[in-house]
C-alpha cells in the first residue's frame, strides 16, 4: 500500500502501475477501488454486514430510473447522516447563483476583463470564489454560473459540497488538491477537474497563490460530445480522463461542513472528517483531464470551421443540438486552409460566449486578451477580430502555420449571461474594449471584382 503524501492525511489505495499511477483511466466507466483489502463487497452492493465494520451508502447523481443511472456505492466509516447536523445559514457575498439579475446593470455589450488580481487577502476555496456571470435558474436546475477563484489558504478542518451543481475547475496559475470522499485529485494549469454535485471535498493549496476559472453547471452533467462524422478518434479521448483511487481519513477532530443549496450557503459542525470512504464502486465520481491531450480537428482545405468542433465537454439541454453548456478549447494547432480567412470570422450567435485565457495569445485578439483575463459576448451581440487581426489574416502568406503557445477556452450556453455587481463594478473591466473595432475601415467601392 502506498503511503499518502505528507501534505494530506488521506490513506491511499495501492497505485495503478504505469502512467496512470494513482488514478483510474476512462470517462463514465464503472470503477471500483478500495483502500483496504477486502473492503469492497463482491457480487452484491449491500451485504448484511460490511467488512471492517463499514457502512454501505449510495450516492445518486441521477433519478433512480434514469438510463443509465449514475450512482456510486460507498463503504464508509460513518454514514453521511453522522456528517450532518443542524445547519446555520452563512453568507459568502461574492458567490452568486442564477437568477441574479440587477436591472441597473447592463449585460448586453461586449466586455473584457484583465486578470482579477491577488490583493494579499487570505482566501480559501469558499471565500475566494467571485462570480462573474449567471444564467438560467439554479432552482429549476437549468443554466450555469461562471466564477474566478483566488485561493491562498488551504481549508483547515473544513469541507464543502454543492447540492446545486457540478463544478468544472480550470486552473490558470498555482496547483490545487481536491481531497474528496472518493480520493485525491491534484490539478494544475492546462488541466481541468470535474467535481460532481453532492460530493464532499476539501481544497488545499499545493503551489500558490492559485487563480483560475470555474463553470458551475446547474443542468445535466457534462459528457463527451457526439463526434458525428469525425468518428472514433481525435478530440478528447475517454482514456485520458482520470478518476481518483479510494482514500480515506479516520480523524476525530471538530470540523465544519458547508453546503450550497438552491443558491444559499449553510454550515454545520461535526466531530470528525467526512472523507471516510474506504472503498467505492460506481460511475458517479470526480475526474481530471489534461488539456494537452486534446487533439483538435480542423479544416484541411478551406474555410474556418464552427468553434463547436473544438468542444471538450458538453452539458446537454432538452433541445437536441443546443447545449446547456459547451466547454470549448482553443489550443496549439496547425492552420493550413487555402484562400481562407483563418481566424474566427465576425458573427452574432444565439449562444452566449464567455472566454478565458489560460496562457499565450488568442489569434482573434492579439492584444489585450491576456492570461487570466476573460471576455463576454452575449447572445446576438456582434463580435470578431479586431483591425490588426483582420488585416494580418487578410494579407498573410497562406502557407502552413503553427499556432503555438496558446490555450484559451470558451464556456458557451444557450442562456443569456448576466453580469454580477462584482463583474460590472469591481473586477478590472477594460472600459475601452469595445473600441478595438472602432478603426475598422470601409473597403467597399462598388468596383466589380474588388478585393
Amino acid at each position: 500500500m502506498n503511503k499518502a503524501a505528507d501534505s494530506h492525511p488521506l490513506t491511499q489505495a495501492p497505485s495503478l502501475a504505469g502512467p496512470h499511477e494513482g488514478y483510474l483511466p476512462g470517462f463514465g466507466n464503472d470503477f471500483e477501488s478500495e483502500a483496504l483489502p477486502g473492503a469492497l463487497p463482491q457480487g452484491m452492493n449491500s451485504p448484511q454486514k460490511c467488512n471492517y465494520g463499514l457502512y454501505g451508502e449510495q450516492l445518486s447523481g441521477t433519478a433512480f430510473t434514469a438510463n443509465p443511472p449514475e450512482r456510486t456505492w460507498c463503504y464508509r466509516i460513518r454514514p453521511s447522516v453522522k456528517h450532518s447536523h443542524r445547519y446555520t445559514k452563512i453568507d459568502l457575498p461574492y458567490w452568486k447563483s442564477a437568477p441574479c439579475i440587477d436591472p441597473d446593470l447592463a449585460s448586453l455589450g461586449q466586455y473584457r476583463w484583465d486578470p482579477v488580481a491577488h490583493d494579499g487577502q487570505k482566501l480559501t476555496w469558499l471565500t475566494g470564489m467571485k462570480t462573474m456571470t449567471t444564467a438560467g435558474d439554479v432552482n429549476t436546475q437549468v443554466g450555469m454560473a461562471t466564477h474566478v477563484y483566488l485561493v491562498t489558504e488551504s481549508m483547515q478542518d473544513a469541507y464543502f459540497f454543492s447540492a446545486d451543481s457540478e463544478m468544472l475547475v480550470i486552473p490558470q496559475e498555482g496547483r490545487l488538491r481536491f481531497a474528496t470522499e472518493l480520493g485525491v485529485i491534484d490539478v494544475e494549469p492546462q488541466e481541468i477537474a470535474i467535481i460532481p454535485r453532492g460530493l464532499v471535498y476539501r481544497v488545499e493549496v499545493l503551489d500558490g497563490p492559485a487563480r483560475g476559472f470555474v463553470c458551475e453547471n446547474y443542468g445535466q452533467k457534462f459528457e463527451l460530445p457526439g463526434r458525428g462524422p469525425i468518428g472514433a478518434n481525435c478530440m478528447a479521448n475517454p482514456r485520458d480522463f482520470k478518476a481518483p483511487v479510494a482514500a480515506f481519513e479516520d480523524r476525530e477532530t471538530p470540523s465544519s461542513l458547508t453546503m450550497k443549496w438552491c443558491g444559499q450557503f449553510h454550515e454545520t459542525q461535526i466531530a470528525q472528517s467526512p472523507l471516510d470512504v474506504v472503498a467505492w464502486h460506481g460511475n458517479y465520481a470526480p475526474y481530471k483531464y489534461d488539456l494537452k491531450t486534446y487533439c483538435p480537428v480542423g479544416a484541411i482545405l478551406f474555410d474556418h470551421p464552427d468553434p463547436s468542433i473544438f468542444t471538450v465537454l458538453t452539458a446537454p439541454s432538452g433541445v437536441p443540438g443546443t447545449a446547456n453548456i459547451d466547454f470549448v478549447l482553443f489550443r496549439d494547432r496547425w492552420m493550413v486552409a487555402e484562400n481562407t480567412f483563418r481566424p474566427p470570422w465576425y458573427h452574432k450567435n444565439i449562444m452566449s460566449e464567455l472566454m478565458g485565457n489560460i496562457y499565450g495569445q488568442y489569434d482573434a485578439k492579439p492584444e489585450g486578451f491576456i492570461p487570466g483575463g476573460m471576455s463576454l459576448h452575449n447572445m446576438m451581440i456582434p463580435h470578431g477580430p479586431d483591425k490588426d487581426a483582420f488585416e494580418g489574416a487578410s494579407n498573410s502568406n497562406l502557407g502552413p502555420e503553427k499556432l503555438a503557445n496558446t490555450m484559451s477556452f470558451m464556456i458557451e450556453t444557450r442562456f443569456p449571461q448576466h453580469l454580477t455587481e462584482f463583474a460590472a463594478k469591481e473586477a478590472p473591466m477594460q472600459d475601452d474594449y469595445i473600441e478595438c473595432w472602432s478603426d475598422i475601415e470601409k473597403k467597399f467601392d462598388g468596383t466589380p471584382g474588388m478585393k
